[in-house]
């Protein structure tokens, strides 16, 4: 069952959800490219190949290179991400697995002060977001061809 066409209303709901994260991530500073690092993320995460091909693309027009992508897996064990980036990708990681304990590293990366406070309510909020829309599109099937 496709979602959007079952329940429009629930399907607006979630892209002016979107829309105001995006926003107020724009606001405070986040740019698209760490945006779409968080996006990939939590896609990956939850396993929704219908985003992740999505928001891979949208990561290389924001200016994403393919190893920071290929390392994505295993950001905390890399050295491509600043500070600011492994705290936000910390925060998809929180998000994303609410009941599993954080990796040694997560915790330790999100307290070290690299995002501020209204850029962590940001980024937390579209994480919750992207975990909307990555359970939509699992849950409605949708197809992802070459």
């Amino acid at each position: 069952m496709d979602l959007a066409k079952a329940q429009p209303e629930s399907y607006q709901a979630l892209v002016a959800l979107t829309e105001a994260a995006q926003a107020e991530m724009e606001r405070v500073g986040v740019d698209a490219r760490l945006r779409e690092l968080v996006a990939v993320r939590t896609s990956q995460i939850n396993g929704c190949a219908y985003c992740l091909r999505a928001h891979t693309r949208d990561a290389v027009e924001a200016g994403e290179t393919a190893d920071r992508l290929a390392v994505l897996p295993a950001w905390w064990e890399s050295q491509y991400f600043s500070a600011q980036e492994q705290a936000a990708l910390a925060l998809a990681e929180r998000v994303a697995r609410p009941s599993e304990p954080p990796h040694h590293r997560v915790g330790a990366v999100v307290e070290q002060g690299s995002l501020d406070e209204t850029q962590t309510a940001a980024l937390t909020w579209f994480a919750i977001v992207m975990n909307s829309w990555n359970r939509m599109a699992l849950a409605s099937g949708y197809a992802v061809r070459p």
